[in-house]
């Protein structure tokens, strides 16, 4: 049957009109998915997707471990951290050494810059107290010492933050961790409630922030002392505070990475931003150093994360 042109003309005009409305639709559909599914400046290293595995330079949301989680482990993408004892002795200093071997099987000696260090490294007891962060030395073979200070008995994990600057892994933020023992009795000690703010050597330290896990946030620190703003913070790590987090239970680690950069000679405070992004909900333990007149303080406090 033939139909004239202006029938021509009206079915013509009937198909434009459903197939704009069937794109819409799809692109309606299409934007919700993405911002349901969108991630929040994250991509899991050693996934197909990772590149630098994170959204920031130096920033570590996620240890190694099941994938989004957090959770540690002594292996990822290839990379594997070994140590030479499983036990310490309690009550004095002990040399931690450690060795990162890469895909290749073959101990890593090029590593990236981060924060001014190209290791960094941090010991916490199960209980999330003891914490230490230390930048160990590398030896010519690969292998990483570890001045640790007196531990106390009990379950303690290691964990060793960097990026190879070489190989298959070249330019990925890696956090691996292994559990280390040091004899004794162990006394455990409860964690603190959650709070918003805690004290260290006459300082007071406020978190202005109400986190979701796997959400970015943006994280105020303010850093007061006898209710008066503190503007003498000095420059540490390439920053005016450093700022980490470990997960109460398996021990996950965050790290919260700073917005704010030193100025050469400059002083900071009384506020620090970071960007924040917890992996789980959950009580978080997290440990805010800063220093003033050269000293380090190391301020502690629960934060539970929705």
């Amino acid at each position: 049957m033939r139909t004239s042109p202006l029938s021509r003309r009206a079915l013509a005009l009937a198909g434009a009109a459903l197939l704009t409305t069937v794109l819409a639709a799809c692109g309606s559909a299409g934007t919700e998915h993405d911002m349901a599914g969108m991630p929040h400046g994250t991509t899991a290293a050693g996934s197909p997707s990772a590149t630098d595995g994170h959204a920031m330079p130096g920033m570590d949301h996620e240890a190694p471990g099941a994938e989004g989680s957090g959770v540690p482990a002594d292996n990822r993408a290839g990379y594997r951290l070994t140590a030479t004892i499983a036990a310490l002795p309690a009550g004095q200093q002990s040399d931690y050494r450690f060795t990162i071997t890469g895909p290749d099987g073959k101990p890593v000696t090029e590593f990236a810059v981060e924060q001014t260090k190209q290791m960094h490294f941090y010991a916490i007891r199960s209980d999330l107290t003891g914490f230490q962060h230390l930048h160990p030395t590398m030896a010519a073979d690969g292998t990483w010492g570890a001045q640790l200070a007196a531990l106390t008995p009990g379950s303690w994990r290691t964990y060793a933050s960097f990026t190879p600057n070489s190989g298959d892994g070249k330019g990925t933020a890696l956090m691996l961790s292994r559990t280390v023992n040091v004899d004794g009795k162990a006394d455990p000690a409860p964690l603190p409630p959650a709070s918003t703010t805690t004290q260290v050597d006459g300082y007071t330290v406020t978190l202005h922030s109400t986190p979701m896990a796997n959400m970015a946030h943006p994280m105020t620190v303010t850093v007061t002392m006898d209710g008066k703003p503190v503007t003498d913070l000095q420059p540490y790590l390439d920053t005016y505070a450093h700022l980490t987090a470990f997960h109460e239970g398996d021990m996950a680690f965050a790290h919260l990475h700073p917005e704010t950069e030193a100025k050469n000679g400059g002083q900071g405070g009384p506020d620090l931003a970071f960007h924040a992004e917890f992996p789980q909900p959950g009580n978080w333990r997290l440990f805010l150093q800063f220093q003033t007149a050269g000293q380090l303080h190391t301020a502690a406090v629960t934060l539970k994360v929705g």
